[in-house]
């Protein structure tokens, strides 16, 4: 383990989203707490992958890191700076260190553009390249994700979903970033790409020596790509460990069933998995239980769950679990 400061800290992060409930004629003012309370590390040159299912504010969470989205609370310390707390002036240096790769490779790019153009407005935003020196940069980076010098005057509709993707990493590399969110950079492709992707990630990684958070769903595609996990239930963190150690011991009932539901490519060995099918409802992140948020669907559950919010308590070697019942 790295004992060296981390590159990335967020301590107690919180995104609420204001919104209107009630009639037309008596609305009330409300908020939908999408990310309350998330805490993790990402020391330099490791990958966190970051899981949980659909809702779960995984992907708030790497918005809001990177200010697309205000914190509400918390704090983004980067290299021991609160990113949350400087101005958006003083902050323009650190888009340039924090890039990110979106979910969809078709609607992050913007389609009166070419993809030199694409490319290279990172570098033009930061003054890096001009001229012949800025468009052989741009070549440098089509070749390191594997498309070619003639696909720079084309435009996004003419290529792939995966090509798309590739651009997509192209652009957060053409600003020589040290730590990349990718946001389910994976979800919208073919499975045959998946991996081409994943393993182009991690070949960058080797190469400049980059620093990733990982957000997705593929439990066996995060478990292949991470240094450490942290699982997420509605706008919380469940769990987190070394990659190897969650999956072979998981602790939290949550994280159990998620485990559960990866595919396994061997039919007897389906047969002998047993898979937890979670009963009860998703209570609503807009006005969540006092007590553990995984209550209403927990096998283990008992009155304290309902009534007090477990910590994250070290259950040693870096795994940190929130539950009362472990």
């Amino acid at each position: 383990m790295n004992k060296a400061a981390p590159l990335l800290e967020v301590k107690n992060l919180k995104k609420y989203f204001p919104i209107s409930r009630g009639s037309l004629l008596k609305p009330t003012k409300s908020q939908l707490k999408a990310v309350d309370g998330v805490s993790f590390s990402i020391n330099r040159g490791e990958t966190l992958g970051l899981v949980g299912e659909s809702g779960c504010g995984k992907s708030t969470a790497g918005r809001t890191i990177i200010r697309l989205y205000e914190s509400t609370g918390g704090q983004i310390l980067f290299e021991g700076t609160n990113l949350a707390e400087i101005s958006q002036k003083d902050f323009f240096p650190y888009r340039k260190r924090i890039q990110m790769i979106f979910q969809d490779p078709y609607a992050s790019l913007n389609p009166r553009m070419t993809v030199s153009e694409i490319i290279g407005e990172g570098i033009s935003a930061h003054k890096l390249h001009r001229g012949a020196a800025k468009q052989e940069r741009i070549f440098e980076l089509l070749s390191q994700v594997g498309l070619k010098k003639e696909h720079a005057n084309r435009y996004p509709h003419e290529f792939s979903g995966g090509q798309r993707q590739r651009i997509g990493i192209a652009r957060a590399l053409a600003v020589e970033p040290e730590l990349i969110i990718c946001d389910e950079p994976i979800s919208a492709l073919d499975v045959s790409i998946q991996a081409q992707v994943v393993n182009m990630l991690e070949d960058l990684q080797h190469q400049i020596g980059l620093t990733y958070l990982f957000i997705a769903h593929d439990l066996s595609m995060v478990k292949h790509i991470s240094n450490r996990i942290g699982v997420m239930y509605l706008g919380m963190i469940a769990e987190t460990a070394p990659s190897d150690e969650l999956y072979r011991r998981p602790l939290h009932p949550y994280t159990k069933a998620l485990l559960s539901a990866i595919p396994i490519p061997n039919p007897r060995l389906t047969r002998q998995n047993k898979r937890i099918v979670l009963q009860g409802d998703v209570p609503s992140p807009i006005d969540p239980p006092p007590g553990c948020r995984f209550a209403s669907r927990c096998p283990l559950v008992s009155e304290k769950c309902r009534q007090t919010m477990p910590k994250l308590t070290d259950h040693g070697g870096g795994h940190f679990a929130a539950c009362h019942n472990i």
